[in-house]
């Protein structure tokens, strides 16, 4: 077998060799001559030759065969597997093994305890034509990083359980303090609903899925479809990683600071059920088929967690190419191999596509076409509780990775459907032009025009430039891409297909090899296709001449984060303005049911001037740098390359502060984090508009100052580097 892929590769290299440039080939790619991109794309045809479907459904099933979280024998047995897989492929290949805070359930109940009774099931069935849901060696439904606790009181339902809806709890004169929220999955993190509550003074927070969110009311359940069954539970961490992510015995303030426990719909039923008091808004109204009140303080649960506080092994495994030319410039790729339960999509499916770039890549160099760069694969443990093996290799590698790498690429689960990423702006054209190049296997025309498509139809259409690109969103966090970006400075991209799969099966008994291969992508065929995709992300960046960023497309984008401050500033002063003359008028008060009584929820601040002129000029020269630099870079040699690729790759780097964001010191990104009540969504120039969102004036000034400086340093390196260049 390795003899003939071995063959198929020589063989396109070989035509390669003696196929003459004609004047309609296209033109070159990012960061390649016409000659070296000539060469590039027949590396990449004979790469495309070797991608197998096949391969991928055999890894799948092989290692989504029973539960493989932190800590059980198959999370060991699957990493000895891939470290394998790596060094038969011609890899330097190790395992770094770390150690880890990993509780796991001891005990675990929920009761409803008044007006009637009702104990929760906590307990996914076995689902006939699913071959692995009736195994007994899964991890109970559970929220990772819950504190302990044994706690009594009423229950009241908080909507999404973010900070929005605690103001529309105050308006209807409900308080929390000393009661049980029930919250819905959705919206933010899962793990910003407990700190919320937490922060508002309740003692338990449980957490449901609810149809009208991913289960019956938008597609049919699990087996029919994969819309979420009613006894299907969302697992999940709840640890606050928009603080810190990694092994909390570092820093134990990142636990929660009350009991939390997730539940399926059919156990969320009764409780809801029991509920009095007002009716809740319309935007409130799940998909179970009842009423869904507040609560009035008769409604009373029992909620009880208790956990195993032990340590378990995390398996990183990290498999290098050396580079023929660059070898101290590193490409880093990366997605996890943990998964809560089987896994299969979330994160299998991106596994196994990356494994089939590795062994393609692999397969070029063993015939002669070893990448310029070096070319690093990693395959994390312990992401799904909180990016635990990505954070603790590198921390250990910082000091390495900031000196070396020049990209982080970063997947995560996969199914069928368009693209979507998010990352450095820098990336913008280098995901373009990848995008472009590839075909969708479903509508047959580019990767780039499905999803530029979608965007129209959508009424969601974001242009980058001109040339209309496809941009790139900010990362915020929920995968190994984080500490790249947020704590190290490196460029880094995540990207994925889907939308076609209704999702329903996240982090449940049911994401299995049985349901993906039903559902998700039954040919493996965008498997296939995020392993061409990632696999000239990484052959484009260790091949090029020149490191393929851009940096106008970022001073866009700052351009516009800037400009959503401005707005966002001018909508709260708005807002004060019309919420003091509502409560001046007693308003909501005498406008609503005298029945179901609003009023103001006392979250009035006057919105001072805020200056956002440093911002301004620092964009202003952003942009001025950025266009001179991308046009010296779009003529540059590669031996003039060669004199600017250290600065070019130290260009992220200054968009760190030492002292991290305000009461978040890890994150050190000013441009760009993972939102204090949003988790997963970035919040763009995050110390001054956090800042603005907690009124906190001073603050927001400080922070204006630090990200007006971020951007300086940001030009100083591209000044330098376009004048090494020297004219274009």
């Amino acid at each position: 077998m390795k003899r003939f892929w071995s063959a198929v590769v020589i063989a396109v290299l070989v035509c390669a060799a003696v196929t003459p440039v004609r004047a309609a080939d296209p033109p070159p790619i990012l960061g390649f001559s016409a000659t070296t991109s000539g060469a590039e794309r027949m590396r990449e045809n004979g790469f495309d030759a070797l991608i197998s479907a096949k391969n991928q459904r055999a890894w799948m099933q092989r290692m989504s065969a029973h539960p493989h979280h932190v800590g059980s024998p198959l999370d060991k047995a699957n990493a000895e597997f891939i470290a394998s897989l790596y060094r038969s492929w011609g890899y330097a290949t190790q395992i770094e093994r770390f150690t880890t805070l990993f509780p796991t359930p001891k005990h675990r109940a929920l009761e409803l305890i008044a007006p009637t009774r009702y104990i929760a099931k906590l307990f996914e069935p076995a689902i006939a034509g699913d071959r692995t849901s009736a195994q007994s060696d899964r991890l109970p439904s559970y929220n990772a990083y819950s504190i302990d606790g044994d706690v009594r009181g009423a229950l009241v339902y908080v909507n999404y359980g973010i900070p929005a809806d605690y103001d529309m709890l105050a308006r209807h004169g409900i308080d929390v303090r000393g009661k049980i929220v029930i919250a819905r999955f959705g919206h933010s993190w899962r793990g910003v609903k407990p700190l919320v509550a937490a922060e508002h003074g309740a003692i338990g927070c449980i957490i449901y899925s609810d149809p009208a969110d991913d289960g019956y009311t938008v597609g049919d359940a699990y087996p029919r479809g994969t819309a979420r069954t009613t006894d299907a539970v969302q697992r999940g961490s709840v640890m606050d990683w928009q603080t810190r992510p990694g092994d909390p015995s570092r820093d134990k303030s990142v636990l929660t600071k009350i009991p939390t426990l997730p539940i399926s719909s059919n156990d969320a039923r009764p409780l809801l059920a029991a509920l009095g008091g007002a009716v809740v808004p319309a935007g409130w109204r799940g998909g179970i088929p009842l009423t869904y009140h507040f609560g009035d303080g008769h409604a009373r649960v029992h909620l009880a967690v208790a956990f195993d506080w032990t340590t378990a092994p995390l398996y990183d495994i990290i498999a290098t190419l050396r580079g023929s030319e660059l070898p101290d410039e590193w490409v880093v790729r990366g997605n996890h191999h943990d998964g809560w339960v089987h896994g299969a999509e979330d994160p299998l499916a991106g596994q196994v596509a990356m494994l089939e770039e590795a062994r393609a890549i692999g397969a070029l160099a063993r015939a002669g076409k070893r990448p310029r760069r070096t070319v690093i694969f990693t395959s994390w443990d312990g992401e799904e509780p909180g990016l635990l093996g990505s954070t603790a290799w590198t921390t250990a590698h910082a000091d390495e990775l900031q000196q070396h790498a020049v990209i982080y690429i970063n997947t995560d689960t996969n199914d069928r459907g368009t693209i979507v990423g998010d990352g450095a702006s820098v990336l913008t054209a280098l995901y373009n032009s990848v995008a472009r190049d590839l075909e969708d296997p479903e509508r047959r025309v580019s990767v780039y025009e499905r999803a530029r498509d979608l965007q129209l139809v959508s009424g969601e259409r974001k242009i980058a430039d001109a040339d209309g690109d496809l941009t790139l969103d900010a990362l915020g966090s929920g995968s190994d891409f984080n500490p790249f970006s947020a704590h190290l400075g490196i460029e880094t991209i995540n990207f994925s297909y889907g939308g076609e799969a209704l999702g329903g099966l996240y982090h449940s008994n049911y994401d299995s090899f049985d349901a993906f291969t039903r559902f998700d992508d039954p040919g493996f065929v965008y498997g296939v296709l995020l392993a061409k995709t990632g696999g000239r992300m990484v052959m484009r960046t260790a091949n090029a001449d020149v490191l393929p960023y851009r940096f106008m497309p970022f001073a866009t984008a700052v351009d516009g984060y800037v400009t959503s401050l401005d707005e966002e500033i001018t909508t709260a002063r708005t807002d004060a303005d019309t919420q003091a003359k509502l409560a001046h008028l007693n308003a909501y008060t005498i406008a609503s049911d005298p029945h179901s009584p609003e009023r103001s929820s006392g979250n009035v601040a006057v919105v001072p001037a805020i200056d956002l002129a440093a911002l301004r000029t620092a964009v202003d020269r952003l942009k001025q740098s950025a266009r001179r630099c991308d046009e010296r870079l779009a003529v540059a040699t590669s031996d003039q390359a060669a004199r600017v690729d250290g600065l070019l790759r130290s260009s992220e780097r200054a968009l760190l502060d030492p002292a991290g964001l305000p009461r978040r010191p890890w994150m050190r990104h000013q441009i760009m984090a993972p939102g204090r009540y949003t988790g997963y969504t970035a919040k763009t120039l995050p110390y001054a508009r956090e800042a603005i969102e907690a009124r906190a004036w001073d603050e927001a000034r400080s922070g204006i100052a630090a990200e007006a400086a971020a951007l300086n340093r940001y030009s100083d390196i591209l000044d330098s580097a376009a004048k090494v260049l020297g004219s274009p």
